[in-house]
């Protein structure tokens, strides 16, 4: 980082250290108080509080979501959004992290809100419930949260540093057989049997992967298949994750996965219901040049990205790829050192509030708020060349 460049950011990095302790703290209540998706009554307040004391206009409760959050600071011709996440996993708590990137999405408004004016900027942090399977910034997207901005940026904590996470395409299924109950030792010719049902689809699923793509998941659980061994289970229950490398593929993956479904139904005669819980995740797409501004001023803060072997792990997914197809985004890995445990993990979680965390955060808030002023820099620059 040159001089100048150095002394023009200065003023961002102080204020993320003015509000160290305010963002580590609030930090620390979100994990503290896990909440799931659509039930971040908290830490959507809390999020809303700060960005009220660090200057922003903010609205909660907005585009028919309870727990969004829209807050808005400068009046500049270019209009940057900021996700903040705030929801948990059920029982294992904040195993990917979303504290971590809820106080880092404030504190980088924070370091912004006293010079987006002078930047020529409007900055829009936005708070965005149930990434964890709801699809909360879909439907913001739908509703019209992120019209009119020119770029939208958040990070996210992972196990070690990466520039882009390769989010796959999503799809999720709830699926219900309804079947017949009956005596299971001395009627059983009267019940049609729910529990098999769902049996078949799996088997059949499992055969299915043998004939699927490198990057295709299929995976789920079954969550009822009965509830005493002595009775034809006449109802069960499951929810199932389909993934693929790109919407396209997705697109010709899940039928198949259908199909599989189907097959237990007339396998055993039952009634089988699929319906969708949340809207398709699309796959992420980052903005080259604004990942490369990123990396650049997190490298600039000692942030490391190793080579990994093979490359990035693939799978994971965010409604934040539904964000990218349609706004110039990115999506960042926070590297927090913490190998073996990695996302979705006990440990992970426990990760989540330590040091590492804290700093993952404050680095996080920096280097995003940096890489909006290059941004506003280069958006000047264009302007005043056309005149």
């Amino acid at each position: 980082m040159t001089p100048a460049a150095q002394g023009a950011k200065r003023q961002p990095a102080d204020a993320v250290g003015a509000w160290e302790s305010r963002l580590i703290d609030l930090s620390h209540r979100i994990h503290a108080h896990p909440e799931l998706a659509f039930e971040e009554t908290l830490a959507s307040t809390w999020v809303a509080d700060a960005l009220s004391a660090a200057g922003f206009d903010v609205r909660h409760g907005c585009y028919d979501l309870p727990t969004a959050v829209r807050a808005t600071v400068g009046t500049g011709p270019l209009h940057i959004g900021i996700c903040a996440e705030y929801d948990a996993l059920p029982d294992i708590g904040h195993a990917c992290g979303h504290n971590v990137i809820a106080a880092a999405a404030v504190g980088a408004g924070a370091a912004l809100a006293g010079l987006a004016d002078d930047l020529g900027l409007t900055v829009t942090v936005l708070g965005t419930p149930a990434e964890e399977g709801g699809g909360g910034k879909i439907l913001m997207l739908e509703r019209g949260a992120f019209e009119g901005l020119d770029a939208a940026m958040m990070v996210h904590p992972a196990a070690v540093e990466m520039a882009a996470m390769p989010g796959s395409a999503v799809a999720q299924f709830e699926v219900s057989y309804r079947g017949k109950p009956a005596h299971a030792g001395a009627y059983p010719e009267l019940g049609v049997n729910a529990a098999d049902a769902m049996t078949v689809a799996q088997v059949a699923i499992g055969l299915l992967r043998q004939q699927t793509g490198a990057d295709d998941r299929v995976h789920g659980i079954v969550t009822q298949a009965g509830t005493a061994a002595n009775v034809i289970p006449d109802a069960s229950h499951g929810r199932w994750i389909v993934r693929s490398s790109t919407v396209e593929a997705l697109a010709e993956l899940k039928p198949r996965v259908r199909r599989c479904f189907e097959a237990g139904a007339v396998a055993t005669g039952c009634d089988l219901m699929v319906t969708p819980p949340a809207p398709d995740y699309a796959d992420l797409r980052p903005d080259a040049v604004m990942l490369g501004l990123y990396r650049a001023n997190a490298e600039a803060l000692g942030r490391v990205f190793p080579d990994l072997p093979g490359g990035p792990p693939a799978g994971a997914a965010t409604d934040m790829g539904n964000v990218s197809h349609v706004v110039p985004s990115i999506h960042p890995m926070l590297g927090l050192d913490c190998l073996p445990a990695v996302n979705h993990q006990p440990e992970f979680t426990a990760a989540c509030a330590t040091p590492a965390a804290d700093r993952a955060v404050l680095d996080g808030a920096t280097a995003m708020a940096w890489t909006i002023i290059d941004l506003a820099r280069a958006s000047s620059a264009q302007r005043a060349a056309h005149g």
